[in-house]
Formats: C-alpha cells, structure tokens, sequence
C-alpha cells in the first residue's frame, strides 16, 4: 500500500496515537473514510460532468 511496509506503518500508528489519543482513534478514522469517499464521489462527477461537455461541443457531421 503506498510502498509502506510493516514497520512503517506501525510507526504511523503510534504518531496517529500519541497526537489523537486512543479515544478519538475512531472519530478520526471515521473523517479519514468520509472524506476519502467524497473525494471519490467528486471524481466520479467531475469525469461525467466532462464527458458531457465533451459529446455537446462535439462536431455533428
């Protein structure tokens, strides 16, 4: 995943930990998962809303 091993994301881990505490691990995870599917819902449109612009500036022969 990203080219991170083991180690790495372990340590990962524990920085998230020391900064958010046990307690909001979940609160920051559940950000992290909302925002990532924003993110891909945004990408999704933004590829439909091109591909229409594209068939409507289209040359008709």
């Amino acid at each position: 995943m990203f080219g991170l091993g083991t180690q790495e994301m372990l340590i990962i881990l524990v920085l998230v930990m020391i900064v958010f505490g046990a307690g909001k691990l979940p609160q920051v995870g559940s950000a992290l998962g909302s925002g990532l599917k924003n993110f891909k819902k945004g990408m999704r449109e933004g590829v439909e809303e091109a591909r229409i612009v594209e068939e409507i500036d289209k040359p008709t022969v």
